[in-house]
Order: C-alpha cells, then sequence, then structure tokens
C-alpha cells in the first residue's frame, strides 16, 4: 500500500500513521536508521557522569561559571538532555531554567534584563530551557513580537554574549534539530499518553503548521548570532540517546577540569554534533 500523504496527518487520531512512523526516524537527513543500544547507551553515559561530577568538583574550587543554552522546535527534546546532564549533580549549584511569558512589568524592561537574573554566581552552571533566543524563534513565529524587535535582538545579543564571555562564563549555544515527521510522531505520543499530556500547549498545536517557518527563523539566527566568541553546536536529535550522549561530550570536552579523561569522555560523534555550516549545507532541508 503506498503511503498516505502528510496531510492525513491527524494529531487527534489515536492511530499513528504508518508512513509518519516509517519516516520519524530518518526524517530531516538523519544518519541513522536505528536508535542507538539501550545497554550501550547506559555504558557510555555512565562513564560521562563520572567526568561531570569531576567537573563539578571542580568548579566548587576554582569557581568556574558555565551556562548552557538549550532551543529547538517544540519537542526536540531540550527537556530531556538538561535532566540527564543534572541527573547526579549537586542541585544547589547546578540549576535548569524555563521561564514562563514575561509578566506585564518584564515586558517593559531591558530585553535581556529577566535573564540576568538567573546568570550563575561562582561555582555554578545554568542550563536554559529555552532562552533569549526566543526572540529569534518562538516569538517571531508565532507573532509575539515585531519584526522590528527580533531585528534589534539579532544585532544586539552577539555583544550582551560577549559581555558573559568576557567576564568569564563559559557559554555553549546548543540547538536541537529533529525531522519533520519525528515531531509529528513526538506530538502523537504525548497527546495520546496521560502521562505526557501536560507537555503539549496551543502553540505545541500551531507549531506543526509552522515547521518551514521555525526553518527559516532557525537559518536566519544561524547566520546573525553563530559568533567565534559564542558559537552554536547544532544537534541532530532524532534518536535522543545519541543527542544527548553528544552534548555531554561538547561540553567534557571543551572545558578544561581536573582529573579529566579524554578516553572516558569519548569522541563526539560528527555525524550528530554539527557546526551551522555543515548543517545548513546538507541538501537535506531540515
Amino acid at each position: 500500500m503506498a503511503d498516505e500523504p502528510q496531510d492525513a496527518f491527524d494529531l487527534e487520531n489515536p492511530k499513528l500513521p504508518k508512513w509518519v512512523k516509517k519516516r520519524a526516524l530518518t526524517s530531516g537527513g538523519y544518519p541513522y536508521d536505528e536508535k542507538l543500544d539501550d545497554d550501550a547507551f547506559e555504558t557510555e553515559l555512565n562513564g560521562l557522569y563520572l567526568e561531570l561530577a569531576k567537573l563539578q568538583d571542580d568548579q566548587a574550587k576554582t569557581g568556574r561559571r558555565i551556562v548552557m543554552l538549550f532551543e529547538g522546535r517544540d519537542a526536540a527534546g531540550k527537556g530531556g538532555i538538561i535532566k540527564t546532564y543534572l541527573q547526579h549533580l549537586n542541585p544547589r549549584y547546578s540549576d535548569s531554567v524555563a521561564l514562563p511569558k514575561p509578566s506585564d512589568r518584564e515586558r517593559t524592561q531591558w530585553y535581556f534584563q529577566r535573564y540576568v537574573d538567573w546568570l550563575p554566581a561562582a561555582g555554578e552552571q545554568v542550563l536554559f530551557d529555552r532562552s533569549w533566543y526566543n526572540r529569534a524563534g518562538v516569538e517571531p513565529v508565532m507573532g509575539f513580537c515585531t519584526p522590528e524587535q527580533t531585528q534589534k535582538f539579532l544585532e544586539e545579543v552577539p555583544q550582551f554574549e560577549r559581555m558573559l564571555v568576557n567576564d568569564g562564563i563559559h557559554l555553549f549555544k546548543f540547538w536541537l534539530s529533529i525531522g519533520r515527521e519525528m515531531q509529528m510522531k513526538r506530538f502523537h505520543d504525548r497527546r495520546h499518553d496521560p502521562l505526557k499530556r501536560w507537555k503539549l500547549s496551543p502553540v505545541d498545536f500551531e507549531a506543526l503548521k509552522k515547521f518551514d517557518d521555525y526553518s527559516d527563523a532557525r537559518t536566519r539566527m544561524f547566520h546573525e548570532t553563530h559568533t567565534d566568541h559564542a558559537p552554536w553546536t547544532v544537534i541532530l536529535n532524532n534518536d535522543k540517546s545519541r543527542g544527548r550522549l553528544a552534548a555531554l561530550r561538547v561540553v567534557l570536552r571543551a572545558i578544561d577540569y581536573e582529573g579529566k579523561d579524554l578516553d572516558a569522555i569519548g569522541t563526539i560523534d560528527s555525524k550528530i554534533a554539527l557546526d551551522p555550516g555543515r548543517f545548513l549545507a546538507d541538501k537535506q532541508d531540515r
């Protein structure tokens, strides 16, 4: 039987279309046609957890500050990577931040102001589940800001990030990429699992219709905010296990800390972790 057309997808139908399930993992040009084996994932992850513990100890001694931004489409897996990273770390010094929409008062402030309040002190690290880059992605795509506000943000954010880096903060910016069918599958899983339904919002429903708009906003964001002092790393995250390992390795390999074991960290999968230039040059439209 021929595959059904993509417009046949109905989020409310409890049965996931076969064509979505078939294409999900390899959608968006994903380079693997099978997920990473669970046992292999756990083995590799345990080694990385030991290295993260060393990094945490080193931060306590040196006062090193780390900021990570996790951006991507809805259901790209931002929260999952953050949860994995923080799993065995001291929550007193390692925190995740997912800010709600700004209040009436916050909307009158300098745009970066409410994010500054959450920046780390000595020995701390903060992981943002969405960040100031809302103004380059969600807000313009969904009509929550004006084109002029987005343009002003794109002009100012390299300067803002340079100040953070010049002050000694280690800044990591991750874009988690998933294919169109993978986003459909994850939304469908959430819609029909009572324990995951809370993850869906009205914005998520609209996101399915605006896949290409998000692609355009992301591409513009890369062109204007991928800098030498604050580069983006793209993580292909159709397989969450490979994506989580890649993100942790990017951080651990970038920072020098006492007792660092490169063999334990392992090699970053270059098929999964890409710079924006390689990502955008690929013939596949992600």
